[in-house]
């Protein structure tokens, strides 16, 4: 499937979805407090996203045939690696890692935003975990400008992870985005300096490192959507939309 390139009027739309969603990203990670239920945080999402003019385009959202995502935002807690299922019984608690994965749609254009919250007083393994995970995507960022390739932004994302002790997930990997929530090419969080497809002015990517405490093994809960890791241990996961341009990698889900 062909790369889209976009034009500057596309990514000028999706600088203000980005915008929308890092606003957006901003007021549910304030609401992110013991006893909050995780359905409480999509319901906000999903009001503030739409406040705006935008549309949550995670919702219904059909990787195949007969398969709907059935929230706004995945909340993933812990040892939940991606798509937790926001639940009205699902209550956040003191010590808790909370990923926020969310994306909009604004003027025909997505976004495509995570970041892990810690809540409270969190483990010293919890915190150091978050803290790589999240200097692990400024490091693919920096990587992600034209005429290099894919690979310089797995290797720069897996050396911060393995030189911290940590993992990096290899089942899932970033994406292009743009009119889709998720379009070519992909973008693993793991490689070799110089290998893989070339990057080029006007390409969008969803950058998202998934990083385990412990072994990168992942396995599916019954629930058809939810990952976790398959040791039990935490997991961290960060994500920013990033165009491409002449002055090198631009953030368009600035906080």
């Amino acid at each position: 499937m062909e790369v889209l390139i976009k034009t500057a009027r596309e990514i000028s739309i999706m600088r203000e979805s980005g915008k929308i969603l890092a606003e957006v990203l901003r007021i549910v990670a304030d609401a992110v407090k013991p006893g909050v239920s995780t359905k409480k945080l999509d319901e906000i999402a999903e009001r503030e996203i739409r406040r705006r003019g935008a549309e949550p385009s995670f919702k219904n959202y059909s990787p195949v045939p007969g398969m709907k995502y059935p929230a706004s935002i995945c909340v993933s807690i812990n040892n939940e690696v991606i798509h937790g299922i926001p639940k009205s019984d699902r209550k956040i608690q003191e010590g808790d890692i909370v990923g926020l994965d969310m994306g909009g749609r604004y003027k025909g254009y997505c976004a495509d935003m995570t970041e892990t919250v810690l809540v409270g007083k969190c483990s010293e393994e919890a915190k150091k975990l978050v803290r790589v995970a999240k200097n692990c995507l400024v490091a693919g960022i920096t990587q992600a400008k034209a005429g290099n390739r894919t690979g310089d932004i797995g290797m720069a994302i897996q050396n911060v992870a393995e030189s911290a002790g940590f993992s990096v997930v290899r089942d899932f990997v970033g994406h292009g985005v743009g009119k889709f929530v998720h379009e070519p090419p992909e973008i693993p969080n793991y490689g070799k300096a110089g290998q893989g497809l070339k990057l080029k002015e006007g390409m969008t990517l969803a950058l998202e490192p998934m990083i385990n405490a412990g072994k990168s093994d992942v396995k599916m809960l019954d629930d058809g959507w939810t990952e976790v890791t398959a040791d039990g241990s935490l997991s961290a996961h960060f994500e920013h939309t990033v165009a491409i341009t002449k002055d090198g990698p631009e953030i368009l889900t600035k906080n």
